[in-house]
């Protein structure tokens, strides 16, 4: 029963591990790419005076750093879930190390 549980749990860890993976290729490709061209863009000349200025160190000063923090939040949530995996991994061997000492006792016994 326990083994099954375990099981459960880690195909759910994984499955919010690639979850996240996606969001994070999300914000990296879909989000800060554009904004970045965006900006590019500008000061190459697409766009000038005194609202591409503001543009510019809006999305550089605000939107691309706040984006970046979500990105990190996401990779720290994802590192944490990593090592919950890892403990659960060991957790699991060394319950399952017990389990057999004892089925090694018994039969030694009986």
């Amino acid at each position: 029963m326990i083994g099954i549980l375990i099981r459960i749990a880690r195909a759910i860890l994984k499955m919010v591990l690639q979850q996240l993976m996606q969001q994070f290729n999300v914000l990296q490709e879909q989000v800060m790419s554009p904004m970045r061209q965006m900006v590019q863009q500008v000061t190459d000349g697409v766009w000038i005076g005194e609202g591409a200025n503001a543009f510019v160190d809006e999305v550089s000063s605000i939107m691309i750093p706040g984006v970046g923090r979500v990105a990190d939040d996401v990779d720290f949530f994802r590192n944490g879930l990593q090592k919950a995996e890892e403990i659960m991994d060991q957790a699991d061997n060394q319950a399952s190390s017990k389990a057999n000492a004892l089925g090694d006792i018994f039969k030694a016994i009986f």
